[in-house]
């Protein structure tokens, strides 16, 4: 107790609850993400008979079979006995108890003699072999039925992810996602890269009302103008005779979209460069491209991947401007358009669900994990102003 209240006071409180609430939100949003990537390599019959935290374990299940036919016994001494395995069709594992009554499935453990009545007597291995006697000929034309109790070990497949790649069709849906990603996280970042660094350090009429504006549209929700917009995508489509729901046609809705933010974001990062290092610049004779381009657009690298972070994760996740200025044609569908209908075709089918849903996460993941220490410098871009 006195190391761990030595170490409070070293560490701080205020910190050490900083800490720890962040390790409760990783721990609160890894949880959910391991439930679905473990429930994605699992058994049909094993998701539906135990949760995914069971799977590292073996799981007990409770089955039903018959034992050997009547006339297959055969006599030994005053008894008539029937031998076999209660394991059919490649199935296995480890029997931990049988029962001859379905209310009683794990009435007597294995690899003990149970005696059943009527001078019948079972032995039921671990292994699944069987012993049945009798002190008197079997009767009727079919086995006795029991119920067993079997410790399956933990077993795990990818043929989930190869039903959902091959036969859902989704392995169309993520190449149309990465078609529509890509541009659309690059095409905003250069032109708001270019819109930022003007209206930082170029000096012309209108400037702080364009800021203004760039601020005023970041609240404005997408919704409003999907109707506008979609008239006007439709109104140019009609005009030259060719069809809106096009990539072109996405790509400049997200970049439009994601402008204000990207504008934002960038500039309160560039605004806050050294001005002696642009001062400096434009004495040597640089122009405002090169300046631009030779030292603010590497110094605002955490910026830039911070909004890529943001830009990237919505496109990647959209499902209604997809549809809206896409289709929802097969090979039109994004992963978010194809995960949806597989919603109401394989609501039941938790494997193929789980895996659909992490091939849908696996590359927001890598993105992020890629680019996120770059993520808080770009956040807090601005807040703190050189001397």
């Amino acid at each position: 107790m006195a190391s761990i209240a030595t170490r409070i006071r070293r560490v701080g409180l205020p910190r050490l609850i900083v800490h720890l609430s962040v390790l409760i939100i990783a721990i609160l949003w890894l949880v959910p993400t391991l439930g679905i990537l473990v429930t994605s390599v699992r058994q049909k019959d094993q998701i539906t008979t135990s949760g995914w935290w069971t799977a590292f374990s073996s799981s007990t299940q409770t089955s039903a079979g018959r034992l050997g036919d009547p006339s297959t016994a055969r006599q030994e001494g005053a008894n008539y006995v029937i031998t076999g395995s209660v394991f059919e069709g490649g199935q296995g594992g480890t029997v931990r108890a049988f029962g001859v009554r379905v209310q009683e499935p794990s009435a007597f453990p294995a690899d003990k003699p149970a005696d059943l009545g009527d001078g019948e007597t079972l032995t039921v291995k671990l292994d699944g072999s069987y012993v049945y006697s009798k002190n008197a000929p079997f009767e009727g034309s079919r086995g006795k039925r029991i119920y067993l109790s079997v410790a399956t070990p933990p077993a795990f497949t990818f043929d989930n992810y190869r039903t959902v790649v091959n036969a859902e069709g989704l392995g169309q849906s993520f190449i149309n996602s990465l078609t529509v990603t890509i541009p659309a996280t690059i095409i905003p970042i250069l032109i708001a890269a270019f819109a930022a660094y003007a209206l930082s350090w170029m000096h012309f009429p209108g400037r702080t009302l364009i800021i203004a504006l760039v601020v005023g549209l970041i609240v404005v929700p997408l919704q409003m103008s999907l109707i506008p917009l979609l008239r006007l995508y439709n109104e140019v489509g009609s005009f030259f005779g060719t069809s809106s729901k096009t990539y072109a046609g996405i790509w400049l809705a997200h970049t439009a979209f994601g402008m204000p933010l990207a504008v934002y974001l960038l500039r309160n990062y560039i605004a806050g460069l050294p001005k002696e290092i642009i001062e400096s610049a434009r004495v040597d004779g640089a122009s405002d491209f090169e300046i631009f381009v030779k030292i603010v657009l590497p110094l605002s690298f955490p910026a830039l991947a911070s909004f890529a972070i943001f830009q990237f994760l919505w496109v990647w996740n959209d499902l209604l401007i997809a549809i809206v200025f896409l289709g929802t044609g097969r090979d039109q569908l994004v992963l978010t358009g194809s995960l949806n209908a597989l919603l109401g075709s394989r609501g039941g089918n938790w494997e193929i669900l789980t895996a659909s849903a992490f091939i849908t996460i696996i590359v927001p993941l890598l993105v992020f994990f890629a680019l996120q220490r770059y993520l808080v410098r770009g956040l807090l871009a601005g807040s703190v102003k050189g001397g």
